[in-house]
């Protein structure tokens, strides 16, 4: 009978508190703006093509910091669940010791009787024990453990997405500030080139004026043209510069100097054209989505613990083990000892504490619900973006394209009137500019386009091999 109130509380099984969770509705239209297929995402080797810009995205993933943090965010989410659940179970913890000691004869015999005699100052003597004991162990009645331990499993769960979500976002942060560099360093070639062939005109013109069959005003021109390409080789230069700095940090670590020729932006292999499916698949192709709804069940996990507070908790304290004067005889039977101490703790004035924290978790819960709402609508605006983006750059590509050939054309043959004196210095240099800018603009547009791609990608919740994390 002794142990019958021991049996009875451990057997006691927990209720829940935790209120059951409903996923809103999510806010968004049933399909997107513009129309869009069903194919599957390819992984990111399949996306970008470029093994140059591949060899860099795969040093990313080893090297970048903001990737590290958010993979010991999860493994330190992941320690927090082991501590949370430790707190559910029973700690046992195994105790042995001696203890000596020596009383004066006077003090030990005065309580029984005794005097000191034979010569005797004292008696000595010595304690051996050895126990295990169960310490405040909480009995999880009203269900607390039991939702704490659920909230951060959560939470370790919403940072594991986390950690997808940062991934995705690196490789898309390489794969932009790879075409950044491309295009600085492809818009630098088209300033040397185009400065080499004014220089050209330049020393045609001088020839001309020496000759008398130019004027100086056509001299100062060709002169002002060059200035300009100087000064545009020298932004060209510094945007470089910047642009390889900027692809240094999106990827973590030095650039590797092995690293294979990279391809031209007009000649990317880039998947331009992807499939979209229906805003429904983004609830379970997004990480930051999936993130936003972990942490929305952690925080209604937050309420039971909080409704279970105003509830006694129970706890048990108790050791069993033995106590001897002699080490030999310790683990006799006789000398077994046990104690068990059941207590019992109900709230009855906290100053509104209890109060407060429930309405601070049930306003939390609706801040979670708010912000997952948001991040389908931000997602499924990326989506529209994007397909909107996939519908247009190919035609703006295409007709910008044609802008460089009839600019070509233009300058051929406004060079050739020029040099027949049936067209101005003026006409001569309009056409040269026009064609500049229009090579420069072809550039950017073509960047743009797979910048789009790339953005399209990530808003689709590409990377599937950083899928099939745990939900």
């Amino acid at each position: 009978m002794r142990y019958l109130p021991l049996t009875l509380l451990l057997a006691t099984t927990a209720c829940s508190m935790t209120p059951r969770l409903a996923l809103p509705t999510p806010p968004v239209a049933e399909a997107y703006p513009a129309p869009s297929g069903t194919e599957a995402l390819p992984e990111w080797r399949g996306m970008f093509g470029d093994p140059r810009l591949q060899s860099l995205i795969a040093l990313s993933l080893d090297a970048n910091r903001d990737l590290r943090i958010a993979a010991l965010n999860a493994e330190a989410a992941r320690a927090q669940v082991r501590v949370q659940r430790a707190q559910s179970l029973p700690g046992l913890n195994a105790d042995g010791g001696y203890t000596g000691q020596r009383q004066p004869s006077s003090v030990a015999g005065a309580g029984v009787g005794l005097s000191p005699g034979g010569g005797a100052t004292g008696f000595e003597f010595g304690q051996f024990s050895a126990q295990a004991a169960l310490t405040s162990f909480e009995i999880d009645l009203s269900g607390r453990l039991r939702a704490m331990n659920e909230a951060a499993f959560h939470r370790w769960l919403a940072s594991v997405e986390a950690r997808r979500a940062v991934r995705l976002a690196v490789i898309g942060a390489v794969a932009d500030a790879y075409w950044n560099e491309r295009l600085a360093d492809e818009q630098l070639a088209l300033t040397r080139s185009t400065l080499a062939d004014w220089r050209a005109s330049r020393d045609i013109t001088r020839l001309r004026r020496q000759a008398g069959q130019a004027s100086g005003a056509d001299l100062a021109q060709a002169e002002g043209l060059v200035r300009q390409a100087q000064a545009d080789l020298a932004q060209r230069e510094r945007e470089l510069a910047q642009a390889t700095n900027a692809l240094t940090l999106a990827v973590g670590a030095p650039l590797p100097s092995d690293l294979l020729p990279p391809t031209p932006l007009m000649e990317q292999p880039i998947r331009t054209a992807l499939a979209a499916g229906t805003p429904s698949d983004l609830l379970t192709r997004r990480p930051d989505i999936a993130q936003a709804e972990q942490e929305l069940r952690a925080a209604n996990a937050d309420i039971g613990a909080a409704r279970a507070a105003f509830f006694p908790r129970v706890s048990l304290t108790a050791a069993f083990g033995f106590a001897s004067l002699a080490l030999e005889s310790l683990f006799r039977g006789e000398n077994r000892s046990w104690s068990y101490s059941p207590a019992i703790s109900l709230p009855i004035f906290r100053g509104g504490e209890l109060r407060g924290n429930l309405d601070l978790a049930r306003l939390r819960t609706s801040t979670a619900v708010a912000t997952y709402e948001k991040a389908i609508q931000t997602v499924f605006r990326e989506v529209a973006d994007g397909l909107a983006a996939q519908q247009t750059y190919g035609k703006q590509l295409t007709e910008q394209r044609a802008v460089v050939t009839e600019a070509e054309r233009r300058t051929t043959l406004t060079d050739l009137g020029y040099r027949a004196g049936q067209t101005s210095r003026l006409e001569l240099l309009d056409a040269q500019r026009a064609i500049y800018a229009a090579r420069q603009t072809t550039l950017i547009v073509r960047r743009d386009q797979l910048t789009a791609a790339a953005a399209l990608y990530r808003a689709l919740g590409g990377d599937t091999e950083a899928q099939g994390t745990l939900r």
